[in-house]
């Protein structure tokens, strides 16, 4: 057999054409076992796991691996992006080793974020009130340090790209179903360029490969595993977006979800999470009191502490002051309610306490201490 190294292999067996995904998987976790063994296809597809066709398949890899190695990467470097492989120490996101199997290789085209984000995700036909609320939680929370993720597709996908990207110094990170270099969804070559420049496109596909109805769980998996945290902001009850809440369930990670309008079938899937255990999201600052201790957001959060004087206020407005712990945010409608106050009576107090420094009043009529 010629000699080729691991690297070569691992990226001609996940640009292989004709090996399944699970072999090409299997095969990359047993690389050693069966790439040097010289042993007969029967009995490596046994110790492996791996079909006896697609173990042959791989088998007759190893004999253009090497050249298949080159033009991904020489087809990566045109593009603008580098190949890292899961051997590497440096350049695989750690979270996708949590994965099993974790994918083999990946095509990265800009720079990840080295601390976990949060992913949004949703439906491709997001209505009105979806693309709003993914505008709002994106750009809140890009805006505070915490990068957001996004499967590249339409709709709400988008959305949050673009509204993380609008953000101050917002970074955002595509996961794609596709290779890099094709125009899929079309029209967002523009948007993927913007991604690169202040954030990232990540895919485990070949350069060139066009995308497939099977490739969108494994783009959905690896975007869960490779963020602290997933928010759903409007899915139905049959959407790729419940898959992707699924996997960072089995993750360990947290899951959030936006509600909608009982009556809304765009809305069944993200309520039918809140049901069954998920976080309500009603404000990005339900999601920042999780994320902000675990991200760099940390060293960007809003100011915690106002210095208008060293008493708090007198009356009514030191009432509703009091409500609002130190770094904490609040509802002006939960602050009413625990005052059993009229809104209008707290909203006018919390004027007065903006105007003089105690306060910050985010979107949302929410404000921070």
């Amino acid at each position: 057999m010629p000699e080729i190294t691991r690297r070569e292999l691992l990226i001609a067996l996940n640009a292989a054409p004709d090996l399944s995904r699970p072999a090409a998987y299997r095969l990359a976790e047993e690389l050693d076992r069966w790439s040097g063994a010289g042993s007969p296809p029967e009995q490596l597809a046994a110790e492996t796991g791996v079909p006896r066709v697609q173990m042959r398949k791989a088998l007759a890899a190893i004999e253009t691996a090497a050249g298949i190695a080159a033009r991904q990467t020489a087809e990566a470097e045109r593009l603008g992006a580098r190949i890292v492989t899961v051997d590497d120490d440096a350049g695989y996101p750690p979270g996708l080793r949590e994965l099993s199997p974790p994918p083999p290789v990946l095509y990265i085209r800009g720079e990840m974020p080295a601390e976990p984000g949060i992913a949004i995700v949703g439906s491709r036909r997001a209505d009105a009130y979806g693309r709003e609320a993914a505008d709002l939680f994106a750009r809140t929370l890009a805006a505070a340090g915490v990068t957001v993720a996004s499967g590249f597709a339409q709709g709400i996908d988008a959305a949050a790209h673009r509204s993380a990207l609008a953000a101050p110094g917002g970074r955002t990170v595509a996961v794609l179903g596709c290779g890099l270099g094709v125009d899929y969804p079309r029209g967002h070559d523009r948007l993927g360029e913007e991604i690169a420049a202040r954030g990232a496109l990540v895919t485990e596909f070949p350069c060139g490969l066009i995308p497939r109805a099977w490739h969108f769980p494994l783009r959905n998996r690896s975007l869960a595993a490779m963020t602290a945290g997933t928010l759903v902001v409007q899915a139905a009850l049959r959407s790729g977006s419940l898959i992707t809440a699924r996997h960072a369930l089995d993750l360990g990670r947290d899951v959030w979800a936006v509600p909608g309008r009982i009556f809304d079938e765009g809305s069944l899937g993200a309520n039918a999470l809140i049901r069954e255990g998920a976080h309500l999201a009603q404000h990005p600052a339900d999601l920042l009191e999780t994320l902000l201790p675990t991200t760099a957001a940390a060293q960007l959060a809003l100011p915690m502490q106002p210095d208008p004087g060293p008493e708090p206020p007198p009356g009514f407005a030191g009432q509703v002051l009091a409500e609002i712990p130190p770094g904490k945010a609040r509802l002006a409608e939960e602050v009413a309610a625990r005052l059993d106050s009229p809104v209008d009576r707290v909203l006018a107090a919390l004027l007065e306490l903006e105007l003089e420094g105690w306060v910050k009043r985010l979107p949302g009529s929410v404000y921070r201490r």
